[in-house]
């Protein structure tokens, strides 16, 4: 698909790339893509449970991601299977590269999480983030991931319904 393309038709694979190997794969439905964000949606793509303790996936689960071309980060809107909204998974990644069959997301270790009950906005793997080298590997790329968790952070706590609704 071209990043002028408007046709959410079909599936797409995603690809979650970390420290240059393929974390997890899995095909996802195209909902809509104005040429800059992507949003599609898929079922719980992990084996079985993971409970991270403030939050469960599980089987049933359904994402509702949306990844920019343009933005460090990916925002996944998590709700059980029968619709009950849980939160927003975030990840801080590369900007997507999208094309027709597949969608490509380097993951850079900051996550965040807004439960959808209001309450505290979590900052996740923060050690994970310094651990892995990116600050001296790629200080640019280092510095754009914490700007994007910062604004992550600030967006989760006013509420990241106005991001996404908006194009």
């Amino acid at each position: 698909m071209s990043a002028s393309s408007a046709e959410p038709a079909g599936t797409v694979e995603v690809v979650l790339v970390k420290a240059g190997r393929t974390k997890i794969r899995y095909p996802a439905e195209r909902v809509s893509d104005d040429g800059v964000r992507l949003t599609v949606r898929a079922p719980w793509a992990g084996d079985g449970v993971r409970d991270f303790g403030f939050v469960r996936f599980e089987p049933g689960d359904v994402f509702t991601e949306h990844y920019w071309r343009d933005r460090w980060y990916a925002v996944k809107e998590v709700r059980s299977g029968d619709g009950t909204p849980k939160g927003w998974y975030c990840d801080v990644t590369r900007p997507a590269a999208v094309g027709a069959a597949e969608v490509v997301v380097e993951d850079l270790d900051l996550d965040l999480w807004v439960p959808a009950d209001g309450g505290e906005v979590l900052r996740l793997d923060e050690d994970e983030f310094a651990a892995s080298g990116l600050a001296a590997a790629d200080p640019e790329a280092a510095r754009n991931a914490v700007l994007a968790l910062d604004e992550l952070a600030a967006l989760g706590r006013d509420g990241l319904l106005g991001l996404l609704s908006r194009a």
